[in-house]
C-alpha cells in the first residue's frame, strides 16, 4: 500500500490524475497482472484526462453560455428551415480555424440563442476559448469600461477569445460608441477569430440598424462577406412546448 506522504506528495504537485489512478490501481486486483510501465502509462492517461477535464470545465466556466446546449442535442424534426448537413459540418469547428464568422436569424423562439450556445460549447470542448453576450451587455460593459480605464484590457481579452457570441443583436440601433467599438473588436478579429451574430433582425437591414453608412460598410464587410448565414424559420418553440403541455 503507497504510504500517505507519497500521496500528501503528489497532491502538492497538483497530479490529482496520478492520484486518483493509484488509488484506483490500488483497490482494484485487475491491474496486478499488468507490467510497471503499463501502469505508469495508464497514470499518465489518467493525469492527461484530468488535466483536460478541468481545462474544459473552465472553459465552459469563463464563456458564461446562456443556455445549457450542445450539438448533440438540436432539434431537426421542427421545420424552422435548418440544413442539418451544414450545422454537422460545422461541428467540425474548422471555421474557427479558419477565422469564419456565423450569422443566425429569425423570429422569436425559434432556437437561435440555443444553436449559438451549442456551437460555443462545441468549440470549448474543442479547445477554443469563448465568450457569450447579450449585445445591450456587450456594449454596455465596453462603456463602462471606457469610464473607468479598463477599456485597453477589455477590449485585449475580447480579441484573445477564439470565438465571441453577439445575442439579441439588432433590437435596438447602435449609438456612436457602440458602433465604434464593435467595428474595433471586429478589426481585431477579421482573418484569424470568430464571431457568431444571433438575431431576429435579417441581415439585408443590419445596414441601416447600425447607422452611420461609412462605418456601417466597414463593420459589414469584416462580418458578412466571410460568414454562413444561418436563416431560421417558422413559429416559437417556446410557444409550441406551452400549448403541448
Amino acid at each position: 500500500m503507497l504510504n500517505t506522504p507519497t500521496f500528501d506528495k503528489l497532491r502538492t504537485l497538483k497530479l490529482m490524475g496520478i492520484v486518483q489512478g493509484l488509488e484506483e490501481q490500488l483497490s482494484a486486483t485487475s491491474y496486478d497482472d499488468l507490467s510497471f510501465e503499463e501502469r505508469i502509462g495508464l497514470l499518465a492517461d489518467k493525469e492527461l484526462t484530468c488535466r483536460e477535464n478541468r481545462r474544459l470545465k473552465t472553459r465552459l466556466t469563463q464563456a458564461k453560455l446562456r443556455l445549457q446546449a450542445c450539438m448533440e442535442d438540436i432539434d431537426y424534426l421542427s421545420k424552422r428551415g435548418l440544413d442539418k448537413s451544414l450545422i454537422q459540418s460545422l461541428n467540425s469547428c474548422d471555421w474557427i480555424k479558419e477565422g469564419l464568422n456565423i450569422l443566425i436569424t429569425g423570429p422569436t423562439g425559434v432556437g437561435k440563442s440555443y444553436l449559438a450556445c451549442a456551437f460555443a460549447h462545441r468549440a470549448c470542448l474543442m479547445g477554443y476559448k469563448s465568450r457569450y453576450f447579450r449585445a445591450s451587455k456587450l456594449f454596455g460593459e465596453l462603456r463602462l469600461a471606457a469610464a473607468d480605464g479598463r477599456y485597453p484590457k477589455l477590449m485585449n481579452s475580447l480579441a484573445k477569445l477564439n470565438l465571441i457570441v453577439i445575442d439579441d443583436w439588432g433590437l435596438t440601433e447602435l449609438d456612436d460608441q457602440a458602433r465604434n467599438d464593435l467595428l474595433e473588436i471586429l478589426e481585431d478579429r477579421y482573418g484569424i477569430r470568430s464571431t457568431i451574430i444571433a438575431g431576429q433582425l435579417p441581415v439585408d437591414h443590419w445596414h441601416k440598424m447600425i447607422g452611420n453608412p461609412t462605418i456601417a460598410d466597414a463593420i459589414l464587410d469584416r462580418l458578412v462577406h466571410n460568414a454562413y448565414k444561418i436563416n431560421l424559420e417558422g413559429d416559437s418553440m417556446r410557444k409550441k412546448k406551452r400549448n403541448s403541455v
